[in-house]
């Protein structure tokens, strides 16, 4: 069946700020569906509150609104625009909630707006535990005995039934909100009143525990005519009892024999065909017993894109989201083309001929006192990828991805050797078990031990095992005498130069000059979807160890976009936003365009943003070997946060070109020393500061300067181990930790203003002429990091005179650190005089937010600027200015309930949202203005 062709014009619901469990893999998937239907020649109208996507961006839809995902911004919308169906199924649990309430009211059916891509009652038999458990029980599909309580009571009746260990889910929940295990009755009574609280028709399903058993995922597309293709296998390393958000994942799956798997892709199929009718992408979850009988049970089934579903896009070249749409709209799978091959049919299941493995990323440094286990409910903040020919080498690329100070998986002298923290790690997993198994059987812990406490499948470890056998082979030599055969065999499961380094007791440029000496190079392989049987007409590439190379060199001048990595607290999808803006810009310029990334979540890291994309991790072995294979004229550092910021003292080192302000400039900022030398001589005011790189120092100056002081190490982002400390003690504390995580970092002290305002400008500078585009003012007074304070644009009550100094001071930093490109200032403001706290010369969390709220696309006219195609008076800026914008900072907290919600120096939010308001009169400005000092930490 062709298009629907009633089908003019579609709504797009978006999934709101980032929390923990609905993160940025939804803006790829919203971008990509806007896309998608825009080539069908279908209008595109797109609500989302979050400010900081390149999903609500201008050039994505073409009506975009930024408005709070409320029934009322749903009307508004309907009111204004002849929308003729609505797409909900592209921003996670948030986009079906609202569609659902729509639908409840009946707004839909009075505005004669059709729902696409999903059935309601899909979607209502999924989410209501007791319906779908029904269901199942009707096709014949196992699922673990399970039990549904509307009340205290109910519950505690069906845990007496059932025994411990208990799982509790509650309904309609996202990110396993509320669900939890249960070992003990003791336990079992504070969890249950939590979860039938948190879920919002008050319901919990009870099931017992299938802990250990082994857990799957399978991505589906079904079309029209009941055409269904299995997309990607997914293997979760971690067994049962982890969310599979906060579980490393392994695609093809590994360990599933192909009879077990056939039953698994029947069963998936059958679960897809009961809940509904409807055309569109689909999530199943499956566990398997870990013994010879491979039972199989049903966990759940989503009928939408998914957290996965970004995952199993970037994993295969098969863009899900952007076929889903166009299945929305009538087409079926045998009428749409491999996006990749442009050849075959979508309807073709794409084959792997490499391994990759995500590893998701925490921030429990930001919550102290949390605990750190993981269970049913997520925690982590994002994630990476690595992409190999084995599971060992994509697995230690998935480590040097992480940004944990790691090099891979171990060799690199950082090893636990304490049994009984290791045996412990083992058995209540969080964050570090990964490395901890690896540690376990390095130091000699029984096979039998590490499986009985981790349940994790032989096949798995085994892998671990084989990596350290060879460690132990390759520590008998010395750089000058290691075989190149054993030097082969450890580049091509994934050994960093640094890693093999530390085993040679020599240096990472030595193993570089050795294994190039030895004809050892990287090479470039294609993702192509079918294991090269079909030519690929997408460069989207990974790197190997083998003969050829995929990857052909073009003539055209160049520039490579280095992204910023895994999503964390500090860092996250606007600097993606900012990547992808870079891109842009350079292609307009005329440059090819080559961008290094490796967080599947993102938008940047879509195979056609891009000319070419290198899933790699942002580590300087992997940059350092494409900049030699692509000889780019220059590398854009300022728009991928910290990251990519880090590795400019190494490309400055190494004389290759980074376009924008130089890398000296760009240290001159972090270097908090040196930067208050240069505010001192332009005579700027600063709080007093000093540097010091002891406890001892620390207290002898804190003598000078007086408390209450803010004490920050350099070269940090998000205010990691940011603290405002009032005492002797505290401040003796709180050096040594930084020096004990951070050794010879240098710390900063400053006084504390107490009582200032805060606010920040950004702008944009070609190192003469500097234009601001916008200042923000603070709604929290000074001492709360500028992530999780709500600030409005432009400020609401500064006045002109230090309007006047912010402007001066603005001007004077651009130019004096002589930026080409973006930077960020702020500013601390106390009895109408202005002091400077930081500068940073790159592109800040703030941009994309005033570049919506302005509607003017300031990074490419930044990118442009930093490439040298312009100047800052070649742009006619033209802001659109209508009362004010309020960033609002967005915080995951009940994902950590035991963690207070006090605000300071260091940042918690995972996510924003926009506000627009006429005049400060507004309610919503007048409530949070009462409460600003609601958080402050004490």
């Amino acid at each position: 069946m062709p298009k629907d062709n009633s089908l003019k014009s579609v709504l797009i619901i978006g999934s709101g700020p980032i929390v923990i469990g609905q993160a940025c893999e939804f803006d790829y998937s919203g971008s990509q569906a806007a896309r998608s239907l825009r080539e069908e020649g279908i209008e595109v109208t797109l609500i989302n509150s979050n400010p900081a996507t390149i999903m609500t961006d201008p050039t994505m839809a073409h009506n975009v609104y930024l408005l709070p995902l409320e029934v009322e911004s749903i009307e508004l919308i309907l009111k204004k625009h002849k929308i003729d169906a609505v797409l909900p199924t592209m921003g996670g649990q948030t986009a079906l909630n609202l569609a659902i309430k729509c639908d409840e009211l009946g707004i839909w059916k009075e505005y004669g707006v059709k729902i696409i891509g999903v059935d309601i009652a899909a979607i209502e038999i999924t989410e209501n535990r007791e319906s779908f458990r029904k269901l199942m029980e009707e096709i014949g599909v196992p699922m673990a005995p399970q039990a549904t309580a509307k009340s205290f009571l109910e519950g505690k009746g069906i845990a007496q039934d059932f025994g411990y260990p208990l799982c509790i889910r509650p309904s309609y929940t996202l990110g396993g909100s509320g669900a939890a295990i249960v070992y003990e009755e003791a336990d079992f009574d504070k969890l249950l009143d939590r979860g039938l609280h948190l879920s919002p028709i008050h319901e919990v399903m009870l099931d017992k525990a299938l802990m250990g058993w082994k857990e799957y995922e399978l991505e589906l597309l079904r079309d029209n005519n009941d055409n269904v293709v299995i997309i990607c296998s997914i293997e979760n390393f971690d067994p049962m009892g982890i969310h599979t958000g906060d579980s490393i994942t392994v695609a093809p799956a590994m360990t599933l024999s192909d009879t077990t798997f056939q039953k698994m892709r029947d069963m998936a199929i059958k679960m897809m065909r009961a809940i509904g009718n409807f055309a569109g992408g689909c999530n199943v979850q499956f566990a398997v017993s870990p013994d010879e009988k491979e039972d199989i049970i049903a966990i759940e089934i989503n009928p939408r894109v998914s957290r996965s579903s970004a995952l199993a896009s970037k994993a295969t070249g098969y863009p899900i989201a952007k076929i889903a749409s166009k299945l929305a709209i009538g087409y079926n799978l045998d009428e749409l083309k491999n996006q990749i091959t442009k050849t075959t049919s979508a309807l073709f299941e794409p084959t792997l001929d490499y391994v990759i493995v995500k590893i998701p990323r925490w921030n429990f440094g930001k919550f102290p006192g949390t605990d750190t286990r993981l269970g049913l409910q997520m925690k982590s903040v994002g994630e990476v990828m690595g992409i190999g020919r084995s599971f060992q080498e994509a697995l230690q690329k998935a480590c040097q991805s992480l940004e944990i100070g790691r090099n891979g998986l171990g060799a690199d002298g950082r090893e636990v050797t304490d049994q009984n923290k290791l045996l412990y790690s083992l058995g209540n997993p969080s964050w570090d078990r990964l490395f901890h198994i690896y540690d376990a059987i390095k130091l000699g812990i029984p096979f039998k031990t590490i499986k009985e406490k981790t349940k994790i499948d032989d096949w798995f470890l085994r892998q671990i095992e084989e990596l350290i056998k060879l460690e132990r082979v390759i520590e008998k030599y010395r750089i000058d005498d290691i075989p190149k055969d054993l030097m082969f065999e450890a580049k091509q499961k994934g050994y960093a130069d640094r890693q093999i380094a530390h085993l040679l007791r020599c240096l990472e440029s030595e193993v570089y000059n050795k294994r190039t000496e030895m004809g050892i190079r990287r090479v470039y392989k294609l993702v192509d979807t079918c294991a090269a049987e079909f030519e690929a007409q997408t460069p989207y590439y990974y790197s190997t160890f083998e003969a050829e190379n995929e990857s052909v060199v073009t003539p055209k001048k160049k520039i490579v976009v280095l992204g910023s990595g895994p999503n964390r607290i500090g860092q996250g999808i606007e600097f993606d936003y900012s990547c992808v803006h870079g891109v842009l810009a350079a292609k307009e310029c005329g440059y090819e365009t080559i961008m290094i990334n490796c967080n599947p979540e993102t938008v940047s890291t879509d195979f056609d943003t891009a000319d070419k994309l290198y899933f790699e991790p942002v580590f300087w072995e992997h940059i350092y070997d494409i900049i030699q294979h692509e000889k780019p004229v220059g590398v854009i550092v300022q728009l991928g946060g910290q990251t990519a910021l880090k590795l400019a003292q190494k490309l400055d080192r190494y004389g290759i070109r980074i376009l924008g302000t130089s890398f000296d400039a760009l240290d001159l900022a972090e270097d908090r020393g040196r930067f208050s030398n240069l505010l001192k001589e332009l005579g700027i005011p600063y709080p007093k500061f000093g540097v010091v790189e002891s406890a001892e120092q620390a207290l002898e100056l804190a003598t000078d300067l007086g408390f209450p002081l803010l004490v920050r190490p350099s070269y940090v982002l998000g205010g990691q181990k940011m603290k405002i400390v009032i005492n002797k003690e505290d401040l003796e504390h709180h050096v040594v930790d930084i020096l004990n995580e951070m050794p010879e970092n240098q710390i900063l002290l400053d006084h504390f203003l107490t009582g200032a305002i805060e606010a920040e400008a950004d702008a944009i500078c070609d190192g003469k002429d500097v234009y601001i585009i916008g200042i923000m003012q603070h709604i929290e007074p000074a001492g709360i990091h500028s992530g999780d304070s709500y600030a409005v644009l432009p400020p609401y009550n500064l006045g002109d005179l230090v309007m006047h100094q912010i402007e001066e001071i603005t001007n004077k930093i651009a130019v004096a650190l002589r930026t080409v490109g973006l930077i960020n200032i702020q500013f601390a403001i106390k009895d109408d005089k202005v002091y400077v706290i930081e500068a940073n010369p790159r592109a800040s969390r703030t941009v994309p937010f005033i570049a919506k709220a302005y509607q003017e696309p300031y990074v490419n006219y930044a990118a442009k600027v930093m490439l040298g195609e312009k100047k800052v008076k070649d742009f006619k800026f033209a802001p659109v200015k209508k009362g004010y914008a309020i960033k609002v900072p967005v915080f995951s907290y009940e994902k950590f309930p035991d963690v207070n919600k006090e605000l300071g120096p260091e940042m918690k939010s995972t996510g924003e949202a926009i506000r627009f308001i006429d005049t400060l009169r507004d309610s919503y400005f007048q409530k949070i203005y009462s409460e600003r000092n609601l958080y402050l930490s004490k």
